[in-house]
C-alpha cells in the first residue's frame, strides 16, 4: 500500500511539473476534444493521488458519470455545479464557471462526462474547478466534454 501511495504521489508531482511548464496550456477547442480522448487513459491516476494525499491546486483530468446536478452557485462568479461519480466509486464536485465558459447544456444524472481542471481536496471528495480557459492566459486551460461537445 505504501508503494502505491508513493507511486501516486510521484504521478501527482509529475503532473504538477507538467502544468508548471505549460503542458496543459490552452489549445483550440477541436484540438482539446481530440487530445482529451488520448490523455484520459493516464490522468485518473493524478486525481486519485491528489485525493489520497490531500493535495490542492493539482491539475487533473478524469471521467465519470453525472451523479447529481446541483443548483448554480450565484455568489460572486457564477458556477454550474454537479457531482460526478468516478470509476473508483468516489465522487467529486465540478464547479464550472459560467461567467467565463458556456453553460453545459442538457446535464442529466446518469450521463457520462469527462473533464480537466484544477483539483482541491476536501473530505467530501474534493472539487475540480478551472474547467475553462483563462481569459488572462496565466492558468492552464481546463475543459468539460459532455454530450459530444467540449466546453472550455
Amino acid at each position: 500500500m505504501r508503494k502505491l501511495l508513493a507511486f501516486l504521489g510521484l504521478v501527482g508531482v509529475i503532473c504538477a511539473l507538467a502544468a508548471q511548464h505549460g503542458v496543459f496550456d490552452r489549445v483550440e477547442p477541436p484540438a482539446i476534444a481530440e487530445a482529451s480522448a488520448q490523455t484520459l487513459d493516464g490522468c485518473d491516476t493524478a486525481l486519485a493521488g491528489a485525493y489520497a494525499n490531500h493535495r490542492n491546486a493539482v491539475e487533473v483530468c478524469g471521467r465519470g458519470t453525472v451523479a447529481k446536478v446541483l443548483k448554480d452557485d450565484l455568489g460572486g462568479a457564477r458556477h454550474q455545479r454537479l457531482i460526478v461519480r468516478l470509476p473508483t466509486g468516489r465522487t467529486v464536485l465540478i464547479a464550472h464557471n459560467i461567467d467565463v465558459a458556456p453553460r453545459i447544456a442538457g446535464l442529466r444524472a446518469g450521463s457520462p462526462i469527462e473533464f480537466a481542471g484544477e483539483y482541491d481536496w476536501n473530505e467530501q471528495g474534493g472539487v475540480v474547478h478551472w474547467t475553462h480557459h483563462d481569459p488572462s492566459g496565466r492558468h492552464s486551460a481546463g475543459w468539460i466534454r459532455y454530450g459530444g461537445r467540449v466546453y472550455s
